[in-house]
């Protein structure tokens, strides 16, 4: 089987230093330091890919063909491609400076290739310039399977796989014809209202991707729920009573619409799709990964030890991620120093149908690893009423 592959080289670069995402803003985040996220994440997929094709679970002997380019938007990341079941068939130069275009004509060589699914690496964005470009090569090319591995800012869409590992899964069972495809929806940030302070995902097109309910996320919910008041304000009050009990409290809130609107209830204004750290009177506002070690850090009493402190996170609807999307500036090292036992889900009853796991891709196998192992998250629904919320294994 042939195998299209793509990697946006800029996608998820500006995640840690709290960018809403990377389009044009590419070489400002890489001289502000940022590295690599998008492609690193896809030669963890092919790594594993490489290890399922070679272990019992390929049971026909299958082999793949890797077809795309070399260099940074394909070849780069495929460095231990050479065995009997795994090889690169790499055609063509990344450019030195990416754009758009070059997605799409990499996915029209690709179509020409006669590949029967494309494993990309980037975020949302990416996404769209794909399907894009698959629509104006013809009906066929649109149906042709479509596995993300979440390398951007924001992955709202359903063709995203829940980590490289489970895109690899994806693939895997998909050559194995294990996996039917179906029809998606490909989202995004409506990034127009959002600059008015208004959160909303708008739904861009449909996009054909194996169906696997475990290894792939689904799409983000389009709109948030508006008849949740009670609910909301029950939440604030609990964490208004956790902050009248110990005055040190330092709450880092998470990104999301609950959260803002739990602010508003407290009288603080938070950043929709950023984090935020209030301590006492003093409220941090669109915190960077930098930002967050910093003030983090500095929360200790004369012994070195930390004091009072709570990470608040709301699962993203649809989908259930908790750690991972929209929220990369929780780097692996920031969610080391702030700690498993100062995380504190917060959902509201009706966000938790149908829940049955929280999803976590920190970027980091071992402490994802951490988080499993745990088994549950501690998850807020309403005034001094939590629950126990599984970790799912993927």
């Amino acid at each position: 089987m042939r195998i299209g592959i793509v990697v946006n080289p800029d996608a998820g670069l500006g995640g840690k230093l709290g960018f809403k995402g990377s389009d044009g803003r590419a070489a400002e985040a890489r001289a502000a330091g940022a590295k690599d996220r998008a492609g690193p994440r896809m030669e963890q997929c092919l790594q594993h890919l490489s290890s399922l094709l070679s272990s019992s679970l390929n049971r026909t002997n299958t082999s793949l063909t890797l077809i795309g380019w070399e260099g940074r938007m394909g070849s780069s990341w495929a460095t231990m491609v050479d065995g009997s079941h795994l090889v690169g068939g790499w055609h063509g130069r990344t450019p030195e400076q990416t754009k758009p275009s070059d997605t799409a004509d990499l996915v029209a060589q690709l179509v020409e290739a006669e590949v029967e699914a494309i494993v990309y690496a980037g975020g949302d964005g990416t996404t769209r310039d794909i399907v894009n470009a698959l629509a104006t090569c013809g009906e066929e090319a649109a149906k042709i399977a479509l596995i993300g591995v979440p390398g951007g800012v924001k992955m709202h869409s359903g063709c995203f796989a829940t980590t490289p590992k489970a895109a690899a899964e994806v693939v895997l069972s998909f050559a194995l014809g294990d996996l039917r495809t179906a029809i998606t929806e490909v989202m995004d940030l409506d990034e127009v209202i959002y600059q008015e302070g208004i959160w909303k995902v708008r739904m861009y097109g449909e996009a054909w991707t194996p169906s696997s309910p475990r290894f792939m996320q689904g799409a983000k919910e389009q709109v948030e729920r508006v008849s949740e008041d009670d609910s909301i304000e029950g939440l604030a009050n609990h964490i208004a009573s956790l902050l009248d009990d110990d005055a040190d409290l330092m709450v880092v809130w998470g990104s999301g619409g609950t959260l803002k609107r739990m602010g508003e209830h407290l009288d603080s204004s938070l950043t929709l799709l950023g984090i935020d750290i209030q301590h006492g009177d003093l409220l941090h506002n669109d915190l960077n990964e930098a930002d967050l070690l910093t003030i983090i850090s500095e929360h200790v009493d004369e012994s070195g030890q930390q004091r009072p402190l709570l990470l608040l996170l709301s699962p993203m609807g649809g989908q259930g991620f908790l750690i991972g999307r929209g929220n990369l500036q929780l780097s692996p090292d920031v969610l080391r120093l702030v700690g498993h036992t100062n995380i504190l889900g917060v959902a509201t009853p009706s966000k938790l149908i149908g829940l049955e796991a929280v999803r976590i891709d920190t970027g980091d196998e071992s402490l994802d690893e951490e988080f499993q192992a745990k088994r549950f998250i501690k998850i807020l629904q309403g005034f001094r009423t939590t629950r126990l919320i599984r970790v799912a294994e993927v």
